[in-house]
């Protein structure tokens, strides 16, 4: 038996178990099994991936059964795997085991911890579905469960009207974008008569420069379907227009906010464009557009970031961020280093998702920043975990000594990249990507800063004011309220250990063969190799820039939120328009509410009255109850229970039997 069959679905029969049995079974039962299951995964999963790293492992294609035959649409169930699938069998394996076993201790009180686990191996194995899909039906099957599984997960705690609201609007805001995802394929099936991307890969080159009838022109071929696919990677990777879910997925609880935002549903917009890569190559508007979009939304969420208060939510739109730079990346033809990108962002984003849950497990529920403050003394394992996520995501590292963490290997690799392309929407990017570091560093840093430096402000908080039953006039000049926070459970802290090395030497170890080794990469994508050696080729300025932004942002938040806290109060009152502009992340929820949300009620109202109420129920079962109810008083006038009454109505109609045969 190939390994992959278990890596796949030990998460669905683990989850099956787990739900079925629910709460007929100890909560340990359910934790057990699928935490069980998804160590094995992770454990089978490194080899394969190693294995293409040393180059011993050949690509591979696994058959599950017969799927569908209709015509000349045929296509089976097999699980494709060779290094693009090998890497995210790493990526979320990895990642979705340690977050299992962090929950064992975050979801410690909560009643419905089986149903939570079963959501959580779920939502794994839709992933799992989709990265290793051998043809773009089975791609879209696991495409759409990890929309149902991330529905369910965001909107666990249903009671909570905000989680409930964030579950559907990530719903409909991905279903948008599956629309065009749908199409994407419809024309791709149009064009190419077959679903298998390994022949639509092969068939894509021949079809550069094609052109085909839409929406009343004559266009490119490859473009059109190029665009349709990524409008579907725009909606699941929280793209700029499509990314309005993202922050708001943060309702669900934090271990699901680490494993939506860290390892599967981002990622599966990025994985798809890397993995019809030839494709996209045959398509430079859409290329264009990539650029663009990714180079947009990593300057719009960086800004918006920078004024947030509520930990996860900055780290939300670092998601949102980081995912930009993931995408311009592609766009400009560097899909090695987006992918490297993509491995080095799981580990770090998982490590700050979850060492935010480890603040607010100590901090009594609380996720406002403005009531933290000195933690680094009382939780000093979660802030040196946090330390290393914060140092991997703003880049630290120095090029000429070969040295630095995570994201400085990969952050740095795009922006070099984006300038090495030479092309106007390449520099775009580059600048757009070094800006918007900065504002990762400022951010960063400030979240770190309010969280684990100055003075203790907890006893502002709602959450610990209830803790210790005082209120900030009777704590008086303590300001902590008399409340002790405490470390996290060991289940919540072995993750961080674990993340908190791939945060560290993810990016030094694995930078050469991400980067320069096309015999990894095999023909699981485009490999731009002139691409690469321009970008070992800029100049130093460029390969310093993510360091040099880096110290700017570091410094600018120390002198706001440690030298001179009364800065930012100023800088938000002077700023005035452009600082609620930025903290109302650009009005794009407002905007979306008037001309989407405002109209689709007032339509729905319209239905219900015009022809729900107005036109089926008046003349449906009202109408008919209506006229029964009418026939039957009138009926009720001759039944009498008078003979004679009976004899002059048989009377009657005799007579006018008699009338119709005679006249």
């Amino acid at each position: 038996m190939h390994p992959i069959l278990l890596i796949v679905f030990l998460p669905l029969l683990a989850a099956l178990v787990a739900g079925l049995t629910n709460k007929a079974a100890p909560s340990v039962f359910a934790k057990a099994i699928t935490t069980g299951a998804l160590f094995v995964s992770a454990a089978l999963s490194w080899p394969i991936f190693l294995g293409f790293v040393a180059g011993t492992y050949e690509p591979t294609v696994v058959p599950v059964l017969k799927w569908v035959q209709s015509g000349s649409l045929a296509f089976d169930w097999a699980l494709r795997v060779d290094t693009l699938t090998a890497i995210m069998l790493v990526v979320i394996n990895t990642v979705s085991a340690l977050v299992h076993l962090y929950s064992w201790g975050y979801m410690d009180e909560d009643p419905d911890q089986p149903r939570f686990f079963a959501y959580l191996s779920l939502f794994t194995f839709a992933m799992l579905m989709l990265v290793t899909a051998d043809n773009l039906v089975q791609m879209f099957f696991g495409w759409e469960g990890v929309g149902l599984a991330s529905y369910l997960l965001i909107g666990f705690w249903f009671r909570k009207p905000s989680a409930s609201a964030a579950a559907i609007k990530a719903f409909v805001v991905n279903r948008v974008g599956d629309l065009g995802f749908m199409l994407g394929i419809f024309g791709t099936y149009l064009v190419f008569d077959t679903v298998s991307i390994t022949e639509i890969l092969a068939a894509a080159p021949g079809m550069s420069g094609a052109t085909i009838g839409f929406l009343g022109y004559n266009v490119y071929t490859m473009d059109v379907l190029c665009v349709l696919l990524f409008i579907g990677a725009m909606g699941k990777s929280a793209q700029l227009g499509l990314h309005t879910w993202l922050p708001d997925a943060m309702e669900g609880p934090t271990p699901v906010s680490a494993l939506i935002h860290a390892a599967t549903m981002v990622t599966a917009g990025v994985f798809m464009v890397c993995r019809l890569s030839p494709m996209f190559e045959t398509a430079p508007v859409a290329l264009g557009l990539v650029t663009f979009i990714g180079a947009a939304t990593c300057i719009f969420a960086a800004t918006v970031g920078t004024t947030q208060w509520d930990i996860k939510r900055v780290i939300a739109y670092s998601t949102c961020s980081q995912l930009g730079y993931m995408f311009f990346a592609a766009g400009v033809g560097a899909y090695g280093a987006a992918m490297f990108h993509l491995f080095t962002h799981a580990f770090f984003k998982a490590l700050l998702f979850l060492g935010a849950g480890s603040v607010i497990h100590a901090m009594h529920h609380e996720q406002d920043m403005r009531y933290y403050g000195e933690l680094r003394k009382h939780i000093p394992l979660t802030f040196w975990a946090m330390m290393a996520g914060t140092l991997a995501i703003t880049g630290v590292g120095i090029y000429h000594l070969g040295a630095g963490f995570a994201g400085f290997w990969s952050k740095d690799a795009i922006l070099e990249v984006a300038y090495g392309r030479g092309t106007e929407l390449g520099n775009f990017a580059f600048w757009m990507g070094t800006f918007a570091a900065l504002l990762t560093s400022f951010y960063s840093w400030r979240l770190m800063f309010l969280t684990f430096w100055g003075k203790p402000r907890w006893i502002e908080s709602e959450h610990i004011q209830h803790s210790v039953h005082k209120t900030p006039e009777e704590a008086g000049a303590d300001t902590t309220g008399g409340y002790h926070p405490h470390e996290s459970p060991v289940t919540m802290l072995i993750p961080l250990g674990v993340l908190s090395i791939g945060a560290v030497l993810a990016g030094q170890v694995f930078a050469p063969t991400f980067l320069d080794d096309a015999a990894f990469w095999g023909s699981s994508i485009f490999y731009n190799e002139p691409l690469i050696h321009a970008m070992h080729n800029v100049p130093y300025l460029v390969k310093y820039a993510a360091l040099i932004v880096m110290v700017i942002g570091l410094v600018v938040a120390w002198y706001a939120y440690i030298k001179d806290t009364s800065i930012p109060a100023k800088t938000a009152e002077q700023l005035g328009p452009i600082y609620r502009f930025l903290y109302n992340k650009w009005y794009f929820d407002e905007l979306y509410h008037y001309l989407f949300v405002v109209p689709a009620f007032w339509l729905g109202r319209q239905f219900w009255k015009i022809v729900d109420v107005g036109t089926i129920d008046r003349f449906g079962p009202n109408g008919i109850a209506w006229v029964v109810e009418k026939g039957s008083v009138g009926a009720r006038k001759f039944q009498t229970g008078y003979l004679y009454s009976y004899a002059l109505v048989m009377l009657l109609g005799l007579v006018a039997a008699i009338t119709w045969v005679l006249f």
